[in-house]
């Protein structure tokens, strides 16, 4: 159930940094999704103009939405990041109240009990969210509540770019082009860089204690295992966290006179390079805007300025093909490959929950498939796919980025590319399954970037990896593991009895694929 706030307490005054004409007598309220933060909130600023605030969060019951339900490791992190928000939202007098279930339901009925007159949110770019939040405005304007939207967790809206016919792109370089001109069209100098608020902000008299044991009930973590452990040694989630881990990152690269600097050293696994932002941005604790414009004025070597931006639009181009294709995490994009003979089990659900009473890296094949499946065939194709989540497929790179992924909800991008290369053209396993696990062991799990990479690296996604570019895990771990320091720290058995034998042989299987990929572009 909704905590029922007390409307009629008052409001506490702050220290702002800028004015702004408001009432004590209003409510408005501010739906969190993909913005847990405070700093570079358009949606919470507009609310905070209008008078007393309440926050709100759904988790959006798939039953009864149609949303796709957050995997093991994105729920842990949401569970903290809610903590953090709660706390911060707190020091302003602003409760903080969740829910599960559905918020074309949800909402409305708060609004409706605390009288509200003004509701924001961020937008969102997929479906069936985007018809959720337009089913959500229907109903408070039949209520006589206006709703706002805000531009939200990207760089640019995806309707506002498009080709010289006024398409889409599918290829990100003439894309990442076209944005930045956009972006440096316009250049926002108010962006704020500080951490915090540059609004006034006042609640109805929060409890923080109330908005922390709601968080309680949504049983967001998994239980019955000690898997989060290695995710909460190894993150801090939140605005703070996210802050935080962006100025780290910016001093390095400003204090790195003499190794090497992001462009040349994000490939290599072992080195402290990467910006570490990616789960931050995928909860919107920290917003790409706020990292352009900080990225753009700090003094960088250009040609790391230049790569990491690159990412960022990267980011960007994969949420503008999932705004115009919203089923990319289940079909493939191009369509020749609908009759590529890839294994599949299509009752192969994995998931980390609070039922879970085994390990899901074990779960075994479904009745189905192995009924429509040869027995050797089958036997082989359940135990490649364990042996791949596991971690203990004898490839070395591949089985250290599966085991950093199982430890800490985390992969180095260079090795994720090997291990989707190696699971879908070296082991011939659907893309999908991978896309599944991702989905349940990544932290920064990201609906669009999650299928757009994994079709990317099938080769059968926009500007795809071609298909018949295959990586060769030890050629990759001799150029960007060199002196095995990746290696020896996730695979400490290595080169002893107890590594397991390779599970294929790279030369041959590889090709397999390739006769596999000249057999479709025949049909």
């Amino acid at each position: 159930m909704l905590v029922k706030m007390n409307n009629s307490c008052g409001t506490q005054p702050i220290e702002t940094l800028k004015a702004q004409p408001r009432s004590a007598d209003t409510t408005s309220i501010v739906w969190f999704r993909d913005d847990l933060r405070l700093t570079d909130n358009s949606a919470l600023a507009a609310a905070a103009a209008e008078g007393n605030v309440v926050a709100l969060y759904v988790v959006e019951d798939p039953n009864l939405t149609g949303v796709r339900a957050l995997g093991g490791a994105s729920n842990w992190w949401l569970d903290q990041s809610l903590r953090d928000l709660a706390t911060r939202l707190d020091a302003f007098g602003i409760p903080l109240l969740t829910e599960h279930g559905d918020p074309r339901l949800a909402l409305p009925q708060l609004a409706n009990d605390l009288n509200a007159t003004f509701v924001t949110w961020s937008e969102r770019y997929h479906e069936p969210q985007r018809s959720i939040d337009a089913a959500v405005k229907e109903r408070l304007e039949t209520l006589g509540i206006p709703a706002h939207e805000f531009p939200g967790h990207l760089l640019l809206q995806p309707w506002s770019i498009s080709n010289g016919q006024g398409n889409p792109y599918k290829v990100f370089t003439p894309f990442g082009k076209k944005l930045k001109e956009l972006l440096d069209e316009s250049a926002d100098p108010a962006v704020p860089t500080q951490l915090g608020p540059n609004f006034p902000l006042s609640g109805t008299g929060s409890s923080l204690d109330d908005s922390l044991s709601n968080i309680d009930a949504l049983n967001l973590v998994p239980s019955g295992s000690q898997w989060p452990d290695g995710l909460q040694s190894r993150w801090t989630p939140g605005e703070v966290g996210a802050q935080e881990q962006f100025q780290r990152f910016i001093t390095t690269l400003l204090n790195n006179s003499e190794g090497k600097g992001y462009a040349e050293g994000r490939d290599i696994p072992a080195l402290k390079v990467t910006s570490e932002l990616s789960p931050h941005l995928r909860f919107g604790e920290i917003s790409p805007r706020f990292i352009w414009h900080s990225i753009t004025r700090a003094s960088l070597a250009p040609q790391d300025s230049k790569s990491f931006l690159s990412e960022l639009m990267w980011r960007d181009f994969a949420w503008h093909r999932l705004f115009h294709r919203p089923d990319l995490a289940t079909a493939n994009v191009r369509a020749e490959f609908n009759h590529f003979d890839w294994l599949w089990d299509s009752e192969n659900n994995v998931s980390i929950t609070d039922h879970d009473t085994t390990d899901p890296r074990t779960r075994p094949l479904s009745k189905k498939a192995r009924h429509q499946l040869p027995v050797t065939e089958a036997d082989q194709f359940e135990k490649a796919l364990i042996a791949w989540r596991a971690g203990t497929t004898g490839i070395p790179l591949v089985d250290a980025g599966m085991r950093e992924l199982w430890a800490t909800g985390h992969m180095h991008n260079r090795v994720r590319m090997l291990v989707a290369s190696f699971l879908t053209k070296n082991l011939g396993i659907h893309w999908r399954h991978g896309e599944a696990w991702f989905w349940q062991t990544l932290v920064d799990a990201d609906p669009a970037s999650n299928a757009f990479n994994w079709q990317w690296a099938a080769g059968c996604g926009d500007d795809a990896s071609p298909y018949f570019r295959i990586f060769n895990p030890e050629v990759q771990a001799k150029k960007f593991d060199p002196d095995g320091i990746y290696l020896s720290r996730w695979v400490p058995e290595l080169n002893s009895p107890d590594y397991p034998q390779p599970l294929v042989d790279l030369k041959e299987s590889r090709t397999a694929a390739l006769e596999e990929y000249d057999r479709i572009k025949s049909l």
